[in-house]
């Protein structure tokens, strides 16, 4: 039996960055361990590349190896982290999901300053903002002059839903149609 070679500290640090450091299970991500797992085993003769490679909680990496988690879930969320993390950073990817979490019932109540931080999610179409009639922050500058600050509140848009949702389920059908096409 072979020796499996280990994988380059460059490759390495790059799936890790990919990932966040975290979990690519977007309803797990776990930051505390992180395996590297090969999409297209190394059994099957697949590579240590970057497209190849994502990073696995144990727990995560242990369902996926008894067949609870399915392979096709793993290359759904992999196209998921390679789509959002070109188009956003992560606070904005970690944004998308603590607003899919909220869910209908519930919606932050924001500053018009901090609406600008969501700004790349909003002209993407995946989340939407609304002024919040009853919110208002009164403030008193040097000159003892009162001045009111909206507040705003943030929402997913059906888009924004519907990506959310396919990438947590691994849906690699509904991300298509979500994205537009996904690899």
């Amino acid at each position: 039996m072979s020796k499996r070679k280990k994988i380059p500290t460059d490759t390495r640090i790059a799936v890790l960055t990919e990932a966040g450091y975290r979990c690519a299970v977007p309803t797990c991500r776990n930051i505390l361990a992180l395996d590297l797992h090969h999409i297209v085993e190394v059994s099957e003769n697949g590579g240590d590349e970057l497209s190849n490679l994502i990073a696995l909680c144990p727990m995560c990496h242990a369902l996926y190896t008894r067949g609870e988690i399915p392979k096709e879930s793993i290359c759904s969320w992999k196209a998921m982290l390679v789509a959002l993390g070109q188009a956003f950073d992560k606070e904005a990817i970690d944004s998308l999901l603590f607003l899919h979490m909220l869910g209908k019932y519930s919606s932050p109540i924001i500053s018009g300053d901090t609406v600008m931080k969501y700004s790349r999610l909003i002209a993407a179409g995946l989340v939407s903002y609304r002024e919040h009639a009853d919110h208002r922050w009164s403030s008193s500058d040097i000159m003892s002059s009162h001045w009111e600050h909206l507040g705003y509140c943030l929402m997913l848009t059906e888009k924004g839903k519907i990506l959310v949702s396919a990438w947590k389920q691994g849906d690699r059908e509904a991300l298509k149609s979500a994205l537009g096409s996904v690899p």
